[in-house]
C-alpha cells in the first residue's frame, strides 16, 4: 500500500487551493474546444456526398471518392506545385531575414537609431492585408507605378508585373517579408537580450571581433528559438494565406497564383461543392501535420531542441 507523504496535497486539494488560476486556464480551454475542436465534427463531410437538405448525418457515405477526384484532377499538379513553391520560397527567403535584423539591431550602440529601425520595420505589420496589397499593386503599376518609373528612367520599358506569372511568387514573397520582418524579429531580439553580458565581455577581452561574437555567442544563444520557429514554419508550409493571393490574383497570373487555399475557396464557396472542398482542405491539413512531426523528429535527433 502506497503511503501518502506528509505535507503533500491531493490533486483535488491543490485545485481548491489555487482555483483562481485553474479558472483562468479553463476559459481559454473552453474557447479552444468550441472553436477549434468543435468544428472537427464537420470534417466527416469529406467522406460523404453532402446534401444540405439531409444534413451531415443524413448524407450518404462515399469514402475516398472526393480525394480520388482531387488527385486525378488536371489542376492537382498545378496547385500543389504553386503551393509548395511559394511556401518554400517564402521560408528560404523570409526566415533568415528577421534573424539578421535582430542581430543587427542588437549590435547597434545608438539607442535612438535602434528604436527608429525597430519602429520603421515593425509598423508595416499593422497595415491591413487589403491596404498592403493595394500599395504593392500601386508600386508595380504599369503607368504611374514607382518601380516602372525607375525602370523607364534607366532606359528600360514598362512591365506589367502583375499580369506575368513569372513575377508573381517574388512579388508575393518579398512584399510579405517587408511587411512582417520587423514583427518576426521581436522574439529573436528578446532571446538575444537574455544572453549573459559576461560572455560578450569575456569575448572582447580575448580579442574577438563583432563577427566572431555574433558567430560564437549570438547564434548559439538564440539557436533553440530558431529551431522551434523553424519547426512551426515547416508545419505551416502548405498554408499559403488566400487573402493576399486572392487580392493579387487575376486570369493572367492564375498559372502561378492558384494555390490550395484559393482552390478550396473557389470550389467550396463559389461552386458550393462542400464535400469536395472539405476533402482538399483535409488533405492539406494532413500533409502539414506529417511535415510538423517529421521536422520535429529531425530536430530532436540533430539537436536537443524540439516541440515534444
Amino acid at each position: 500500500m502506497i503511503k501518502k507523504v506528509p505535507g503533500t496535497r491531493s490533486p483535488l486539494q491543490q485545485i481548491k487551493r489555487c482555483w483562481q488560476l485553474y479558472l483562468i486556464i479553463l476559459l481559454p480551454m473552453i474557447v479552444i474546444f468550441i472553436f477549434s475542436y468543435g468544428p472537427m465534427f464537420g470534417v466527416q463531410i469529406a467522406f460523404k456526398e453532402f446534401r444540405a437538405r439531409d444534413g451531415i448525418w443524413g448524407s450518404p457515405w462515399i469514402g475516398f471518392f472526393h480525394f480520388q477526384n482531387f488527385f486525378r484532377s488536371y489542376q492537382f499538379k498545378r496547385i500543389l506545385t504553386n503551393t509548395i513553391g511559394i511556401s518554400v520560397y517564402d521560408l528560404l527567403a523570409g526566415f533568415p531575414i528577421p534573424i539578421i535584423l535582430a542581430i543587427l539591431v542588437n549590435e547597434s550602440v545608438h539607442n535612438r537609431f535602434k528604436k527608429g529601425v525597430q519602429l520603421i520595420t515593425f509598423a508595416p505589420h499593422f497595415i491591413s492585408t487589403v491596404v498592403m496589397t493595394n500599395m504593392v499593386l500601386m508600386f508595380i503599376s504599369v503607368y504611374g507605378g514607382l518601380v516602372n518609373n525607375i525602370i523607364v528612367s534607366m532606359g528600360g520599358s514598362r512591365i506589367d508585373f502583375i499580369a506575368k506569372p513569372e513575377y508573381f511568387k517574388s512579388i508575393y514573397v518579398w512584399s510579405g517579408i517587408w511587411q512582417n520582418m520587423g514583427y518576426n524579429s521581436v522574439i529573436y531580439i528578446a532571446a538575444l537580450s537574455a544572453i549573459d553580458p559576461a560572455l560578450y565581455e569575456a569575448a572582447t577581452i580575448d580579442g574577438a571581433s563583432k563577427f566572431q561574437r555574433i558567430l560564437n555567442i549570438d547564434i548559439p544563444g538564440i539557436a533553440p528559438t530558431i529551431i522551434i520557429l523553424l519547426i512551426l514554419n515547416c508545419g505551416r508550409i502548405m498554408n499559403v494565406g488566400y487573402e493576399k493571393i486572392l487580392l493579387m490574383q487575376n486570369s493572367l497570373n492564375m498559372p502561378a497564383s492558384d494555390v490550395i487555399s484559393t482552390y478550396v475557396y473557389r470550389i467550396g464557396l463559389e461552386n458550393a461543392q462542400y464535400s469536395f472542398s472539405a476533402a482538399v482542405g483535409l488533405f492539406n491539413s494532413v500533409i502539414n501535420t506529417l511535415l510538423l512531426v517529421m521536422v520535429n523528429q529531425v530536430a530532436r535527433k540533430v539537436s536537443e531542441t524540439s516541440l515534444w
